[in-house]
């Protein structure tokens, strides 16, 4: 289903990229490294915002000059931008209220390993990124979900809807019993 709808802090293709661009170095390192991923997923569960800004820092500096954060379950890097915008957001996360202090190292480098042809395509194919944009500001979640689907062939990949003026992607892997949500979305400011 396809709607119009006025949103003031309506999602660009430069938001889009600029986000992308930070973050998919370090998706490419989560899913080649798994010592690296071992330590991020240390310092989510832990919540030790120093060991995760040395890691970012180390992997992708763009991403580490952002704000960032974990709630045990997951984590967000804040990009912030002009008005209205602000704030936009990336991460992946179990959904809050299923488990406290549960991150899978392995299930993120799986995410992580999946979503890279869609992040690179993201940063680099400016029509591409014009077009999931377009969709998202018209909430027409079947063109997005064909974007989608078309870069992550992962049968992990369950949905994709858009939210906050953005996506959420819901994976579910056997290794898990709980989802995991990779998400760009406005953030709170």
């Amino acid at each position: 289903m396809k709607t119009t709808k006025k949103n003031d802090a309506a999602v660009s293709a430069d938001v889009l990229r600029k986000v992308a661009r930070g973050m998919l170095p370090f998706y490419r390192t989560i899913a080649g490294s798994r010592s690296y991923a071992r330590a991020w997923t240390r310092a989510v569960v832990t919540a030790d915002l120093g060991l995760m800004g040395k890691l970012l820092k180390q992997a992708a500096p763009l991403a580490a000059r952002q704000g960032y954060g974990t709630n045990a379950i997951g984590y967000f890097v804040d990009f912030t931008f002009p008005p209205p915008i602000a704030v936009y957001t990336n991460g992946t996360t179990i959904p809050p209220g299923l488990v406290q202090f549960t991150f899978s190292t392995k299930v993120h480098r799986r995410i992580a390993l999946a979503v890279l042809p869609l992040y690179r395509e993201l940063a680099f194919n400016r029509n591409f990124t014009k077009a999931l944009a377009r969709g998202i500001r018209r909430n027409d979640r079947q063109s997005v979900s064909a974007m989608v689907r078309g870069l992550i062939r992962s049968p992990a990949l369950k949905s994709v809807s858009i939210e906050e003026s953005g996506i959420a992607l819901l994976f579910k892997t056997s290794d898990s019993p709980y989802p995991y949500r990779n998400l760009l979305f406005k953030g709170v400011e």
